[in-house]
């Protein structure tokens, strides 16, 4: 469900970014094979933990999203992987310091191991020759800029050199924010997601020695499991006037993909579930977060949105308005695909304005 984006022409006459992929796991493979397109990412090394078979078997085959269309194989002299002919070299390093990243010349790094999250961990890329880094997750700290496309891409600045794309669940949530504040206004809120489960989990009960929440330590695949969510109060690293002003929680589902995000606010504004769909829906179809919001009233269901790379839907059959001013909004999405092709976006915009000079192919504008 690849859906139609502001586009510009990107000529191999210019001089492509080159990329390196610390950690490749699920968000990490995904990014690569969506900023494997983009012909100005050049993705040229991968680093990660696990062998460079797993690597390259893991990114040709997928349980969930499906098999690539490309051809990906381990080389013969096992020093990374090829994708239709193109090597890739890999590396094993917990500490990214010891990947040669300069010798590599590279000049933007996917961080997606989802441990480094502190400005002073991810310094040390600048000190290896990397002029711009790109993270999987938020960093909720000075001198890191954490990226919602469609909600505050227009903070990016070239002083900026450290750039998140935010979490799933927070590009799920800040479209869905921005309309109703812009529309309605939020006294406050509360948001549920409805997540599918993650590595973080364990498949059978056990000892979890990833999270310090007993209930990540049960069974993911028999278990409604509740948990935290920094979703709610990350949002206030986009929208800086809501803090204080929303939180949420999340219930881990025995699913692999495809969550839901129930958003529930109190608004300023009096309004109607007509009034508040038609500002979603017309949200949907024309600006900036056209191809970013979507807008669906048939009776769909989770799988229904495997492999849809908006960054949510909103279930139009669901939306409620208590007395006035209480507005319950669901929202979809595939917690995988959608924020991945986002992240590599993301990736484009940064390395096009701010390393290669040329217009981004990706542009979402009022």
């Amino acid at each position: 469900k690849i859906l139609p984006l502001y586009f510009r022409h990107f000529t191999m006459s210019n001089k492509p970014t080159r990329v390196a992929v610390n950690g490749f796991g699920r968000i990490g493979r995904l990014v690569f094979k969506y900023a494997w397109e983009d012909p100005l990412l050049e993705i040229v090394h991968v680093n990660d933990i696990c062998s460079v078979d797993s690597a390259s078997y893991l990114c040709q085959f997928d349980s969930v999203h499906g098999t690539w269309r490309r051809t990906v194989k381990t080389s013969e002299d096992g020093s990374g992987f090829e994708v239709d002919g193109t090597m890739v070299t890999f590396s094993q390093h917990e500490d990214f310091t010891e990947i040669p990243l300069k010798d590599m010349g590279i000049d933007m790094v996917m961080e997606c191991t989802g441990k480094f999250l502190k400005v002073a961990t991810l310094s040390p890329y600048f000190d290896m020759g990397v002029k711009r880094v790109v993270v999987s997750a938020p960093v909720k700290e000075s001198g890191a800029l954490n990226i919602v496309l469609g909600c505050n891409h227009q903070k990016l600045c070239d002083e900026m050199k450290l750039v998140t794309n935010a979490s799933c669940t927070t590009n799920c949530l800040g479209p869905v924010v921005k309309v109703v504040k812009e529309n309605f206004g939020i006294k406050h809120g509360c948001i549920t997601t409805v997540h599918d489960v993650t590595g973080t989990q364990t498949l059978v009960d056990m000892p979890n020695t990833k999270k310090s929440d007993l209930r990540r330590a049960r069974s993911g695949m028999l278990n409604l499991c509740p948990t935290s969510t920094g979703s709610a109060t990350a949002i206030v690293e986009i929208y800086p006037e809501l803090k204080g002003k929303l939180n949420g929680l999340a219930i881990r589902v025995p699913l692999l993909n495809a969550s839901l995000t129930d958003c529930v606010f109190e608004v300023e504004k009096p309004t109607t579930v007509e009034e508040v769909n038609t500002a979603l829906r017309k949200a949907s179809e024309k600006g900036v977060l056209k191809g970013i919001l979507g807008y669906e009233s048939r009776p769909l269901v989770s799988t229904d949105y495997t492999n849809d790379v908006r960054s949510c839907i909103i279930d139009a059959l669901s939306t409620q308005v208590i007395d006035g001013t209480m507005v319950k909004i669901y929202a979809w999405y595939d917690n995988e695909a959608g924020y991945s092709k986002r992240m590599a976006e993301l990736c484009n915009i940064v390395a096009a304005k701010y390393i290669a000079n040329v217009e981004p192919t990706f542009e979402y504008k009022d």
